[in-house]
């Protein structure tokens, strides 16, 4: 288990997961800044609204919400497959909003007793201020800036695929629908696969949506273990699907399936939705 962990440790530090090289072609959107008590700095958000969303003056969206949601990083890519989802009739009109990081690595983690761990970034262990912005300061303000309905999803990957599942855990009412691909799942000796079981038994009433991919390089099969928690204490009103793809890997699987998966999400009305 060592040597596994200090190989993902390894490949986070030189992988620059998340981040693109440079700017993309991306669909038109609004960028502005927000002020957080939360996290005590300023974010940067980046906004697209669907196509005929300024003449609908009625008409009210869904919200999906991204971290590494910066131009530079997974947003150009995420807000053209929605775009070209939408225009083509494959998917809901939706409202995307990314979130641009600053210390990702902070943000994205929880608390961890494990050394290697700690070795990622100078700060880990942010995560609880990272949500309550999202859920005291961002969604907010998303709710009076935008015409949204309260439908919501959050998407990510690697260690916002971390944080995504420490959300839909720790507060599960936040997101109708959580998207984690490659999650880090190893993260403080997978303490989200070690105290699952006795969270889902907690939420009995739970009522979302959860997907979960894994790629053929993560090493370890956290993702696998913790299908078989769902499979065994999953409350009858969560929709779940674990989808292993070992043809694919941890460097390419966002991009691989964001289309299908977003395309499932948000199906249109006659179409059935994940999982």
């Amino acid at each position: 288990m060592r040597c596994v962990r200090l190989f993902l440790l390894a490949v986070l530090l030189v992988s620059g997961v998340g981040h693109a090289a440079e700017t993309e072609p991306m669909p038109p959107h609004a960028t502005f800044t927000l002020p957080s008590k939360k996290l005590r700095e300023t974010r940067r958000i980046n906004v697209y609204t669907p196509p005929g969303y300024d003449a609908a003056k009625g008409v009210r969206y869904p919200v999906l919400y991204m971290p590494d949601g910066g131009e530079q990083e997974d947003f150009p890519h995420v807000a053209t497959t929605v775009d070209t989802a939408i225009r083509a009739g494959e998917m809901r009109p939706v409202i995307l909003v990314g979130i641009e990081n600053t210390e990702r690595r902070r943000d994205m983690t929880g608390p961890t007793q494990v050394e290697e761990d700690k070795k990622i970034a100078p700060r880990v262990g942010g995560s609880a201020a990272f949500r309550a912005f999202l859920r005291d300061e961002l969604m907010p303000h998303v709710r009076r800036k935008y015409r949204v309905t309260d439908e919501t999803a959050i998407i990510g990957e690697s260690l916002a695929g971390l944080f995504i599942m420490e959300t839909f855990f720790l507060q599960p009412g936040m997101f109708s629908t959580a998207i984690a691909l490659s999650p880090s799942l190893w993260w403080n000796n997978e303490e989200c696969v070690r105290k699952a079981g006795e969270r889902l038994k907690a939420r009995p009433n739970l009522k979302a949506t959860l997907y979960i991919a894994s790629a053929g390089d993560d090493v370890a099969s956290e993702a696998g273990r913790l299908a078989e928690v769902l499979r065994a204490n999953a409350p009858t009103g969560l929709q779940w699907k674990y989808d292993p793809r070992p043809d694919l890997l941890h460097a390419n699987i966002y991009r691989s399936l964001e289309a299908k998966v977003l395309r499932e999400a948000f199906a249109p009305a006659s179409t059935k939705v994940l999982p």
